[in-house]
């Protein structure tokens, strides 16, 4: 496991942990907790990942720091595109959109989260052969749960 990997792992932890009350931001970068369905176990798998606004919706980065093989997340969101995000201590029910390269909004949203996180997504994409698509979560509720 990189150091990189560590660092996401220990954040995605804290974020849970606390409910939300630490971990929105992974050094200075907007971060959210995904929930999907697990497409064989049926169970509800939490990743956290970089997000990017896009209106009123989130969009993350299928980029798995560009492994050959597809994130789990996406597997199953593709399975059941039903999922929930949390910001902070707010959950969102949303649906999930998958672009891929060549839809409409794809360079664009892409651009501006490689921007963001200084060309990373762009050096994912030169180790894979695999088109790296982007999510998008189209809110379908206010939020589920409020934390006290």
């Amino acid at each position: 496991m990189s150091i990189f990997s560590a660092i996401l792992k220990i954040h995605q932890t804290i974020y849970e942990t606390t409910d939300g009350r630490l971990g929105h931001k992974l050094l200075g970068v907007p971060t959210l907790l995904l929930r999907t369905k697990g497409r064989r176990s049926g169970e509800i798998r939490t990743t956290a990942l970089i997000y990017i606004d896009d209106a009123s919706s989130k969009v993350v980065v299928a980029s798995k720091a560009g492994d050959s093989k597809p994130p789990a997340w996406l597997l199953n969101l593709q399975t059941d595109s039903t999922v929930e995000y949390q910001l902070d201590r707010n959950r969102f029910a949303a649906r999930a959109e998958v672009l891929e390269k060549g839809h409409a909004d794809y360079d664009r949203l892409w651009k501006e989260h490689n921007d963001r996180n200084g060309g990373r997504y762009d050096q994912y994409q030169a180790l894979t052969e695999r088109p790296i698509p982007l999510v998008r979560l189209v809110l379908s509720t206010e939020p589920l749960k409020r934390a006290n």
